[in-house]
């Protein structure tokens, strides 16, 4: 539901949350979103962060798990303050109390539910049985330290091996606690239905599919930090300048250089004129040797433990290459 800040740029949205993909007779992929709604993380959702999203859930919809406002409406943290005079119930339903820092208003994990339609930023094709076009799969993960703003898979066989090895800081909705770095492959761990090596296997194929045209491959990290903290990059809107870069890879345009983990934008290519904070683009890019090392040893052992046997030879062979690469940072 990206607003972007680029101008002359357009995002309509088709799905927030699940695609089905298959190839048309002539070789493209194509997706459809079957969901008929959005289902949402409500804390941090704002007119700030997500202003579609709000502007989507102001009616027909089902919240779980949320503050409740004296004047019959709804709260979580992240929100625009209440009117004063405006009192705030808790979702364990206590009066809260802004000055109490271990109480939450909403549940971390609290949802929002409403229909799709009442989206601003729909694409008119969303329900469309032919599907849209997919030019780009970006995978991305909350990763503070070490992973770029952007890079592009070499081929298909490594963008798979992207997908496998994605890891990303925990959030409220996965299962695990705190802070820790866990192995999330896809961005769809828990959601595997079948042994995870013949997934890949599965990925694998497509390449093999006669007359199949296969979309780039890229990974994308909005919320690497300094090293003095704060995010280096603004995302939100602006994350349409990395779209950009994307689009035009997408369009076979030179406007990339090849690192040991992929191709990330050549230096002046991602457009940031008109950007109102500074960005630390070395810092931003920068590729740490003992981060990486360590990376590899992490894929490394997930494989080993949760896919052993299983593992496709390409994907070892991916991994393998990886190392050889980051030993010669």
């Amino acid at each position: 539901m990206m607003q972007p800040t680029m101008p002359g740029w357009k995002v309509e949205c088709v799905g927030d949350d699940i695609a089905w993909m298959r190839f048309d007779d002539e070789g493209r992929l194509r997706a459809i979103n079957p969901e008929n709604g959005f289902f949402g993380v409500a804390p941090g959702t704002s007119m700030d962060t997500n202003p579609n999203a709000m502007r989507t859930i102001n009616r027909n919809t089902v919240f779980t798990n949320v503050a409740e406002t004296s004047d019959g409406g709804v709260w979580w943290e992240g929100m625009e303050k209440p009117e004063e005079g405006v009192e705030i119930t808790t979702w364990l339903g206590k009066k809260y109390d802004p000055t109490d820092k271990n109480m939450k208003a909403a549940h971390p994990n609290s949802r929002f539910c409403a229909p799709a339609a009442q989206c601003p930023i729909m694409d008119p094709a969303w329900e469309s049985p032919e599907g849209v076009p997919i030019d780009a799969i970006v995978f991305g993960g909350r990763r503070p330290k070490g992973v770029p703003l952007v890079y592009e898979a070499f081929n298909w066989t490594h963008g798979v091996f992207i997908g496998a090895a994605m890891r990303s800081e925990a959030t409220a909705a996965a299962e695990h606690k705190g802070k820790s770095i866990m192995h999330d492959p896809f961005a769809m761990r828990p959601f595997f239905g079948y042994n995870f090596g013949q997934y890949l296997s599965h990925w694998l194929s497509m390449q093999d599919r006669p007359n199949a045209k296969l979309p780039k491959v890229f990974h994308v990290n909005w919320f690497r930090k300094a090293e003095k903290g704060g995010f280096l990059w603004p995302g939100f809107g602006e994350n349409s300048r990395v779209l950009d870069w994307i689009c035009r890879r997408v369009d076979n345009e030179d406007c990339a250089q090849e690192s040991p983990i992929g191709h990330i934008p050549a230096e002046g290519s991602l457009n940031l004129e008109g950007l109102k904070e500074a960005v630390d683009m070395q810092e931003l890019f920068s590729l740490p040797r003992d981060f990486w090392t360590q990376e590899v040893k992490e894929i490394e052992k997930y494989f080993s433990q949760q896919v052993n046997d299983d593992l496709p030879n390409e994907i070892a062979n991916e991994l393998q290459k990886l190392g050889e690469r980051v030993e010669k940072l």
